[in-house]
């Protein structure tokens, strides 16, 4: 394997108390954001109105997307027939379909180069995640964080493995969350799809490191805990900086030049590659230590 970290001996258990109370700071920072900013959902949780137009001539995305936004109308576009048929949907409530479709109307006649165009359907879409779809999404990720701690549970022979490990991921994905409400980023379904990935992210560097935890402890069953743990961590350290770079400049690019329809998608993937690092090294191991010691235990 390569290594681009050699022979390191970085002491992360004895920073453990400050470690917790960064993540304590910054979650108690995203609840009083989600507290008074709340979080901006998308037309696939809020519904909106739909308008379906076409226009005389060609008018790219890019050019229908500035007029949208000088509008503040807040869209999401769609294109059909090579650029002259598109589709927009705008938030509201079946209440002010009216409204939001004449504050369309009003962007398009903005359109450079004297484009017209002719207005072929009108109608209020419904939101795609509905409360019973929300209910059985949350009954999905309750039940898949049981199932993560039963797995790391038996694999490790420890079911505080599998807490801490769950306790690492719902920190990421809250963080993550955390910042897309302090940057006002609009959550929709492609964004659940980054908490997802990041939740996935971050539960697989933590097995990594708590497997070379395992093997160490059959190697150095007298170590103490706190030195094993490091040694563990610092053991892997060159694959975790390798992969999540790898991972971080491909999501990157992503960001900086994959456009505006998977912008907030990079956005969260961004904050939640580090995060994801981060509560392993600094969170779930110490967390576990933490335990260990309080009880005397060394299992």
């Amino acid at each position: 394997m390569i290594r681009i970290l050699h022979k390191t001996d970085f002491n992360f258990i004895k920073h453990r108390h400050l470690f917790f109370m960064i993540s304590g700071l910054i979650i108690l920072s995203g609840i009083i954001s989600l507290a008074i900013k709340g979080v901006d959902l998308g037309l696939d949780f809020t519904g909106g109105t739909m308008m379906q137009v076409t226009f005389d001539k060609p008018v790219s995305t890019a050019e229908l997307r500035s007029v949208l936004n000088a509008a503040k109308a807040d869209a999401t576009i769609q294109s059909f027939s090579g650029g002259t048929s598109y589709e927009i949907k705008v938030k509201g409530t079946q209440e002010n379909v009216n409204e939001k479709a004449q504050e369309i109307e009003a962007a398009l006649k903005n359109l450079p180069g004297g484009v017209t165009y002719t207005k072929d359907k009108q109608d209020y879409v419904g939101p795609v995640v509905g409360h019973d779809l929300a209910k059985k999404a949350l009954f999905a990720i309750v039940l898949s964080m049981f199932c993560i701690i039963v797995y790391v549970a038996f694999r490790f022979s420890n079911p505080i493995w599998g807490i801490a490990g769950v306790v690492g991921l719902l920190h990421d994905v809250f963080v993550a969350l955390t910042a897309m409400s302090l940057a006002d980023r609009e959550i929709d379904l492609v964004v659940v799809a980054a908490f997802l990935t990041i939740a996935g992210y971050s539960i697989n560097d933590t097995v990594v490191i708590f497997d070379r935890m395992r093997e160490n402890m059959r190697n150095f069953p007298k170590m103490p805990m706190g030195e094993l743990i490091n040694l563990s961590i610092n053991e892997t350290l060159s694959r975790t900086v390798i992969t999540t770079m790898t991972v971080f400049i491909t999501v990157l690019v992503l960001f900086l030049f994959g456009g505006s329809a998977i912008n907030n998608f990079a956005f969260c993937m961004l904050v939640g590659t580090v995060t994801g690092v981060y509560s392993t090294v600094a969170l779930c191991t110490p967390m576990v230590y933490q335990w260990e010691h309080r009880g005397g235990r060394r299992k």
